[in-house]
């Protein structure tokens, strides 16, 4: 398409108020990590075998943790993370693995607890030491908090024995193995005093050095898995001793000389989730990954299928992917969706940055929903960016193959998203409703705040649904009564992430510029009703849509994909991927040919 030098620059302006939108007050912490990811030190390395490509994982980290000036206050600082998290997603799954334990949830968790003067840290900023984090078990996943591993307090001494009491209590899929250099722990463990168990408390840990495993420390390397790989270990702890500084102590818990424990927090459980509170920032950083995922993807499938050339409809003729509704409209919808899922995690994030205590609970459910409505999805983005560029999109080297397995892990780190989808369903029974269920209007959906609406109403009457059902299970048996009752309270979840997400639109839409807000608010439109018609039939029999607004929706659903269609470019390029990792892809460049390893020896 020939532009005008005044339309160019429209449509420059236009770009750069939509990356605005997209980025707002946080452009400056996205550029320093866009810069870091675009370097050739981070482009695809072809013919790399399991471990090497490990090894190159926590290479790319030392450059990192290089690339910042104090990495204390980028472990401190969830939007630097998050941020983190959406643009190495870009370049290397593994990367973001490593990078969100050691930052995150081990250097983030001693951040959330009292310093203590007899720790030495400075090897940890320097990355002459790299920490790693271990809680769940063999026999405990999401029940973390049943875990097995015990730290019997030694008051003859002040210090601490690690022991893992059975195999079942092995610590299982950290990165505990000799890869990357010496390795300190965070563990979780059971702290034993005086016959007494105190609860969940977390155990800083030296596991390795350059001369090996510390004595009493056993790492198995388990075997390969699905994504970019990582070194994922069983580790077992035979009577280790820790020193009396080990400990992680705080406000849900310090320990006395003489073994006793004062804790401001209620019981065992919450002292639990108090000390792993770092998992809440690990949920929105893999919500990050697939907000950065997708973007990626988004811009290669929208590049190739502009650049790609295929038969027309008339004999001689050739046109672009681009050219076919049925290719284009595909990626158009997923698009709408990417920019709900960037400004829903945008919204996440500010509010665990800026909540109070008070608030806490709220934010927390609001942090999960985000983390797995984000990333499911995600996956289905991911996928689809996949399909739509055909055989090409099955070579790692065009940026697109690793994406659907990576976001596996992130759909189960952190809280397996079915497992916190169910309680953030179990806490909106009991939370107030955002509005009360409204009858069919009889208008045309034309109005995305109408729309929005129409999932809050949704979402109360599925809560309403889910009650009644819970009250009406039989007496004395709880998993009965939750499962008559789990279906429509999902079906409410379901709808709260709409709505969550159309908030978030809605305030993007109100901060941008008069060009900026009407493009936002079609694509706003073009979401919601994407997620209005598998539930159409539902709600009209609920009475909360009319026979002829359904007629509508595919009419409505149609024009709107007109009108955004050529601005599809524009949306994409808003996404800022850089252009250094796109020029390096095969699939882009119709003079580069794909990566060729020769073939072994006979």
């Amino acid at each position: 398409m020939i532009f005008t030098q005044g339309e160019e620059q429209r449509a420059k302006r236009l770009s750069t108020e939509l990356s605005r939108s997209l980025f707002g007050d946080e452009g400056s912490v996205h550029e320093h990590w866009r810069h870091v990811v675009a370097g050739e030190a981070f482009a695809y390395r072809d013919g790399l075998d399991r471990q090497e490509r490990i090894d190159l994982a926590y290479r790319r980290l030392n450059l990192v943790n290089a690339s910042v000036d104090d990495p204390w206050e980028l472990a401190g600082d969830v939007h630097r993370l998050a941020a983190l998290h959406e643009w190495a997603a870009m370049v290397d799954g593994g990367l973001t693995t490593v990078a969100g334990i050691h930052y995150n949830l081990f250097m983030g968790s001693l951040l959330d607890h009292d310093a203590d003067p007899r720790r030495d840290l400075a090897p940890l900023a320097a990355m002459e030491r790299l920490g790693t984090f271990l809680c769940t078990e063999s026999d405990h996943g999401n029940d973390a908090a049943q875990l097995e591993t015990t730290a019997t307090f030694d008051r003859s001494s002040g210090g601490f024995v690690l022991h893992t009491p059975h195999p079942g209590a092995r610590k299982f899929m950290p990165n505990t193995s000799l890869a990357g250099g010496a390795k300190s722990a965070v563990v979780a463990a059971r702290l034993l005093s005086g016959g007494q168990d105190l609860g969940v408390f977390l155990f800083l840990v030296e596991l390795s050095d350059a001369a090996g495993f510390r004595p009493g420390i056993r790492v198995q390397q388990l075997d390969e898995r699905t994504g970019s790989p990582v070194d994922h270990c069983l580790t077992t702890f035979d009577h280790v001793e820790l020193p009396a500084s080990a400990l992680l102590q705080g406000a849900h818990g310090r320990l006395a000389a003489d073994g006793t424990l004062t804790s401001g927090v209620g019981n065992r459980r919450k002292r639990f989730l108090r000390s792993i509170g770092r998992v809440t920032a690990g949920k929105l950083c893999m919500s990050a990954c697939g907000v950065g995922a997708v973007r990626a993807a988004l811009t290669i499938a929208v590049c190739y299928a502009h650049q790609r050339h295929v038969a027309g409809m008339t004999a001689g003729r050739r046109v672009p992917l681009a050219a076919f509704r049925s290719h284009q409209d595909r990626l158009l919808k997923a698009t709408a969706h990417a920019y709900a899922m960037t400004f829903l995690h945008r919204a996440a994030t500010r509010a665990w940055a800026r909540h109070e205590p008070h608030e806490r609970e709220d934010v927390e459910r609001l942090v999960a929903v985000t983390k797995a409505w984000n990333t499911w999805q995600g996956r289905q983005i991911l996928i689809e960016c996949r399909e739509r560029c055909g055989a090409q999109g099955l070579f790692p080297a065009n940026g697109l193959a690793d994406f659907p397995v990576d976001i596996e892990g992130a759909i189960t780190a952190e809280g397996d998203n079915l497992v916190i989808w169910v309680k953030a369903a179990g806490e909106l029974l009991f939370a107030p409703a955002d509005t009360p269920p409204r009858t069919a209007s009889g208008r045309a959906l034309g109005d995305v705040r109408a729309l929005r609406d129409l999932f809050a109403a949704h979402e109360a009457r599925s809560r309403s649904q889910a009650s009644a059902a819970l009250r009406a299970g039989p007496a004395g048996d709880p998993l009965a009564r939750f499962n008559r009752a789990v279906g429509p309270a999902q079906e409410a979840v379901d709808a709260h992430a709409v709505v969550r997400a159309a908030d978030a639109f809605l305030d993007a839409i109100a901060a941008a510029d008069a060009e900026a807000a009407p493009l936002l608010s079609d694509l706003c439109r073009l979401f919601l009703l994407e997620k209005l018609r598998p539930v159409s039939g539902d709600l009209l029999a609920a009475d909360l849509l009319t026979v002829e607004e359904v007629r509508f929706l595919p009419g409505a659903v149609d024009d709107l994909c007109v009108r955004l269609t050529p601005q599809l470019g524009l949306l994409v390029e808003a996404f800022a991927v850089p252009e250094e990792l796109l020029r390096r892809l095969p699939l882009l460049d119709p003079t580069a040919d794909l990566p060729v390893t020769a073939p072994a020896p006979m």
